[in-house]
């Protein structure tokens, strides 16, 4: 399966397949060199690899197509986008494949959609300036966009225009939903309750939206206020599970008319990360703040076990297939884990890269080939 987008193309970090453990050699068999450092995600299908950097001297975007099979660039889109942010002014939303044409969101706003094969600019807004945002910018517009049937959903937080649905070939607006400013966590597209529904995050509260009208299905404030909203909501069955630095993880049900009900199932609050997204494998859910947590999703978020690893500090990549964990360190390491052991049971470990402390964007795993971002390349190996 290709990986289209933000955690793939479910955005739910899973993959059909991962290897039992990692090859006895281990080098990348191509490496691109970039521009710069950048937390931007890779995305990636059988036959392009899409990856940002920051251009001219840190005042322009650049989004590269390299071609799969060595590397060479397709195609480069730049364009001026000048700021000054905090962790750098990459962009760090991860760009979105969808049939022959990508969308490219950077983190002062501007948002392209190009075709493909060539790169080609067949529509392009500056969401700040269109739908009025005056917030201001810390660490950016991180939220990947997300298309649902004929559009794409952003998330620009501006007054009247939280959340806005723009067609997918002519970036025309479908529709505009209030909203606070924008919060960093991407959106998600899940039927719960039978109703199809877009969940997201603005800066203060969670909310659910009918993605064919934009209308506000039901808002969620957590108790505790001042969260960040940085990771991904997950679904698992007919629940969602969020989790925040302030809040914890948390389990909630929803009403018969897919409306979520106020208060969680449950609630684990050792697992309570700022910044990275959990995965969730079978009815098992893995997340790290500090360790590497699994918790049990059909025992009230109980924890099964912990595991420490100077792999797992404030932030961690996990990629899960049924048998398999696979978790992308800072310091550019990989590790396999068992994610049905009744203990934390590391399988394989190898490094990608001798010296490095900055491997923030989420890697990409498409076939055999894992695509890994370092702080100064993008490297392909194979896992098998």
């Amino acid at each position: 399966m290709d990986w289209t987008g933000w955690r793939g193309a479910n955005r739910d970090g899973l993959v059909a397949w991962l290897p039992a453990s990692f090859p006895a050699e281990w080098t990348p068999i191509w490496t691109k060199r970039l521009r710069s450092p950048g937390v931007g995600g890779v995305a990636a299908t059988s036959k392009l690899v899409l990856v940002s950097s920051r251009e001219s001297n840190d005042s322009a975007d650049g989004f590269r197509c390299l071609d799969a099979v060595d590397g060479t660039e397709i195609w480069k889109v730049t364009y001026s986008a000048t700021g000054d942010l905090d962790y750098g002014n990459s962009p760090r939303a991860t760009p979105q494949i969808h049939h022959d044409l990508v969308y490219l969101l950077g983190a002062f706003g501007q948002l392209h959609c190009v075709k493909l094969k060539t790169g080609e600019v067949v529509w392009k807004k500056d969401l700040r300036q269109e739908f009025n945002v005056t917030s201001k910018l810390v660490w950016g517009h991180s939220s990947s966009p997300l298309v649902v049937g004929d559009r794409l959903i952003v998330n620009p937080g501006g007054p009247g225009a939280g959340f806005v649905a723009l067609e997918l070939e002519s970036g025309k607006v479908i529709w505009k939903t209030e909203g606070d400013s924008a919060a960093f966590a991407s959106l998600i597209l899940a039927t719960i309750g039978g109703r199809p529904q877009v969940i997201g995050y603005d800066a203060t509260s969670l909310v659910g939206l009918d993605p064919a009208t934009g209308r506000k299905l039901w808002r969620h404030s957590p108790r505790r206020p001042n969260d960040f909203n940085v990771p991904t909501p997950m679904v698992w069955g007919d629940k969602l599970v969020v989790t925040t630095e302030n809040n914890g993880t948390r389990l909630f049900g929803f009403n018969s008319e897919g409306r979520l009900i106020d208060e969680p199932l449950a609630v684990n609050n050792d697992l309570a990360p700022d910044t990275h997204s959990p995965v969730i494998i079978g009815d098992r859910l893995f997340g790290v703040w500090d360790a590497l947590y699994c918790l049990d999703l059909k025992a009230g978020l109980k924890t099964i076990w912990v595991g420490e690893s100077k792999t797992f500090p404030y932030y961690t990549s996990l990629i899960g297939s049924d048998s398999r964990l696979l978790a992308t360190g800072i310091h550019g390491e990989l590790l396999l884990i068992d994610p049905s052991a009744d203990k934390y049971a590391e399988i394989s470990r190898v490094s990608t890269v001798d010296d490095d402390s900055g491997v923030f964007a989420h890697p990409a795993v498409v076939g055999n080939r894992i695509y890994v971002r370092t702080s100064s390349d993008l490297r392909c190996f194979l896992l098998n």
